[in-house]
């Protein structure tokens, strides 16, 4: 007979916490719950664990306020005009086949990060993609897109054709490159024997230094490369490392003309940004330190973000990528909300896009005082049903052409950044574990029942657990561990990851 398949609704009736869970934990005996803790800790030991578990326990502690970020790995960016081979070399370097390949200019529309790894040094490769010719011409578009790669890495590789030889669009990017301090290293493609060498010889003319010969396609010259490159990445990258410190950064997203420009030149009390009724006025994030309510915060406006990015000419595009890279330098973003139009699949989107960041979300819904009582009715609604996975989102509703309840938004970003520092102790977030798995123990799957071995909390910004388990469990089960996390300690304004490490026991 076949296991029931637990719903989420199974695991609802003590959302309210009936069962004293927060106060028993706030009765806690720190010091058994920490002895407790050493006690499930050591048990692991009779499991297989690898290096990386070793790793991660080694960073256990009962210190709620010690803040532990994963080092950013070096960021390794590709970039060059359509169709010189990019993606295939990208395929190349992370051994499999992911990014797009066609014999088309322009396949790849966005930005793609992949993790690679060489002679044991992990780092972040990016592929860069083609681009279409907007009204300026296809050399302005490629410069573009080279920009926003050179400021996001620690290194680039620029791809040429290596039997075509420099173009005009090559020669665009080029004057972009020779004003970088990053490493830049010159790669001719398409050389797919010695027989080619000679015709990149003309390559030295674009003052980069010396074209090395690949072919990305058969894999020739790749390995040398990689040799030589990778042991010049810093081991932790400077671009995308975590800063600490100084006004926290905030984000500010949002379909276009939302009134995102509007919002900043509100709170920073001057015409910062050009605002205009014309959809997409803003092409690039600009960072503007601004104080509310007796705080100091960085704001940067991004571009809004496009229905769909594939469709996109240059300068729509440029902004999209702008957009991406203020969300990966930010730690909150307010994504802004047109209440006067119906909640959007692009709406969620960009939610989607915060939540795939991992950064702290605020949700302000805009031009509030164009509200009237019929659209409140169905804007509840919506927020119900298409909003409804990020219910734990602070919600301000203001006016940022008139200023209207600005104030409020400082408090969200707190409570929203106070979650995404929030560290809960070892020992307590076990006891956490106990009482939960004996209110609700795993059902049965095949005849066995799955057991959370230990837990810890293994990072902050945002929030991610790691449980160390004799089995697989249930997305249901992961996602009621997360409701609860949430009724008893609040996260509220930030995502918050469970992961899972199934363990079996080690064969005596």
């Amino acid at each position: 007979m076949a296991d029931n398949k637990p719903t989420d609704e199974e695991f609802f009736d003590d959302e309210l916490d009936q069962d004293g869970l927060s106060e028993r934990l706030d009765d806690l005996d720190e010091e058994l719950a920490i002895a407790r803790a050493a006690s499930l800790r050591a048990g692991l030991d009779d499991y297989d664990l690898d290096e990386e578990d070793f790793e991660l326990l080694d960073t256990v502690t009962e210190d709620p306020d010690k803040i532990t970020y994963l080092p950013a790995l070096p960021v390794l960016a590709v970039v060059g005009r359509p169709n010189v081979g990019k993606s295939a070399l990208v395929n190349r370097i992370i051994g499999r086949r992911e990014a797009v390949v066609e014999d088309t200019p322009g396949v790849t529309r966005d930005r793609v990060n992949y993790k690679a790894e060489w002679m044991e040094r992990q780092f972040t490769l990016v592929d860069t993609g083609g681009w279409e010719p907007d009204a300026k011409g296809i050399n302005a578009s490629v410069a573009a897109q080279a920009e926003v790669a050179i400021d996001l890495a620690d290194a680039v590789l620029f791809v040429v054709d290596g039997n075509v030889g420099a173009t005009a669009t090559d020669e665009h990017v080029v004057k972009l490159l020779r004003k970088t301090k990053k490493p830049v290293y010159l790669l001719a493609n398409k050389v797919d024997d010695a027989r080619q060498e000679p015709n990149i010889a003309t390559l030295w003319s674009l003052g980069l230094g010396e074209p090395y010969p690949v072919s990305a396609l058969h894999g020739r010259g790749v390995a040398d490369l990689l040799d030589l490159v990778i042991p010049k990445l810093p081991e932790v990258s400077a671009v995308a490392k975590q800063e600490v410190g100084g006004p926290r950064r905030v984000a500010i997203l949002g379909r276009p003309n939302v009134g995102k420009s509007s919002l900043l030149n509100k709170a920073a009390g001057e015409e910062r940004v050009v605002v205009n009724d014309l959809a997409g006025t803003t092409r690039d994030p600009v960072d503007e330190q601004v104080e509310i309510a007796g705080k100091v915060w960085r704001f940067v406006d991004t571009a809004g973000i496009r229905r769909r990015v594939h469709l996109q000419q240059g300068a729509d595009f440029y902004a999209t990528l702008r957009t991406s890279a203020a969300l990966e330098k930010a730690e909150v973003a307010v994504v802004m909300i047109d209440v006067t139009e119906p909640i959007s699949e692009q709406d969620v989107r960009i939610i989607d896009l915060v939540l795939e960041s991992g950064r702290a979300l605020v949700l302000a819904f805009n031009k509030w005082d164009m509200l009237d009582d019929d659209r409140r009715r169905y804007l509840e609604r919506e927020i119900e049903q298409d909003l409804a996975h990020v219910a734990w989102a602070p919600r301000v509703n203001i006016s940022a052409r008139t200023g209207r309840h600005m104030e409020k938004l400082v408090p969200a970003l707190e409570r929203a950044l106070e979650s995404w520092d929030t560290r809960i102790p070892t020992g307590k977030f076990n006891a956490f574990l106990a009482e939960l798995t004996a209110a609700h123990p795993h059902p049965l799957r095949g005849g066995k029942q799955p057991r959370i071995l230990f837990g810890t909390q293994s990072s902050t910004r945002p929030p991610t657990f790691v449980l160390f388990t004799t089995g697989f469990l249930d997305p249901g089960y992961r996602r009621y561990i997360q409701r609860r996390l949430r009724e008893i300690y609040g996260f509220e304004g930030s995502p918050i990851n469970v992961n899972m490490r199934v363990r079996e026991k080690r064969k005596r």
